[in-house]
């Protein structure tokens, strides 16, 4: 049996920390990659035990927040051409044979965005802006890094982007009460992130009203959330929530 050429061969990396509960899935999915990297972040429940398990190259690190650590295993990949996924993601078979065309052709670009398919609730979401939610997730190691923001980092290249036709799925939250644990992680982290965006310190009293009044209404009505019933109205519900409490910690800064 031949050898692959070298950029041909893929890698698979994949942050971790607690994730027992969908990590198994994510790994199967991926069974066809030439190196899967698993940086997981001391897990205290069976993580590190699938992830061996299924094959995977399991580094253990103390976490150092998302961007550090998914630079960390994106640097530790073996291949110039990396996949990034997150543990509640899957590779749908129509995407892997995509991307094993898209390496045997020699690709022009040298990073590729991937839409996701959300699970939220019991259903897939397909309207509010959630779908198809594009990630640049296939990209050249050699000319890619991870943006340094304490969260919704993503990656970034030097080069031309292109978009895949296959899907990740997303298997994003299973309860409203995760939900609303993340919400209120997230936007304590996403502070750092609207201050230096906005370049200014100061938060007016309307901005609590009038911009999650405008991430309801955009969500729900302006991208037909509506089509998703009662879920597409509770994701318009607490996105206008996130935006809420983003604006009153970052005033509480």
């Amino acid at each position: 049996m031949f050898d692959k050429h070298p950029m041909h061969k893929i890698s698979v990396v994949v942050v971790t920390f607690n994730e027992e509960r969908n990590i198994e899935r994510c790994l199967n999915s991926v069974q066809w990659a030439d190196e899967i990297i698993v940086v997981d972040a001391f897990s205290t429940d069976k993580t590190a035990e699938i992830c061996r398990r299924m094959k995977a190259k399991v580094l253990q690190r103390k976490w150092e927040g998302f961007a550090t650590q998914k630079q960390f295993a994106l640097s530790s990949a073996l291949n110039e051409w990396v996949l990034l996924l997150d543990a509640d993601e899957e590779v749908m078979p129509d995407l892997r044979t995509e991307i094993s065309r898209v390496l045997l052709q020699q690709p022009e670009c040298a990073g590729y965005e991937i839409g996701r398919k959300s699970f939220f609730l019991g259903q897939w979401m397909k309207h509010g802006g959630w779908y198809p939610d594009f990630q640049l997730r296939l990209v050249l190691k050699s000319v890619a890094s991870v943006s340094r923001k304490p969260v919704h980092e993503g990656l970034e290249v030097k080069g031309r982007v292109g978009r895949l036709h296959g899907a990740l799925h997303h298997y994003s939250y299973h309860s409203l009460s995760q939900y609303l644990a993340k919400t209120n992680d997230y936007t304590s982290l996403d502070v750092m992130n609207k201050l230096g965006l906005t370049n200014q310190r100061r938060v007016r009293w309307y901005n609590l009203i009038v911009n999650p009044t405008s991430v309801f209404v955009r969500m729900f009505f302006a991208l037909r959330g509506f089509n998703d019933g009662f879920r597409g109205f509770l994701l318009a519900v607490y996105s206008s929530i996130y935006k809420l409490l983003l604006y009153a910690k970052t005033w509480e800064y």
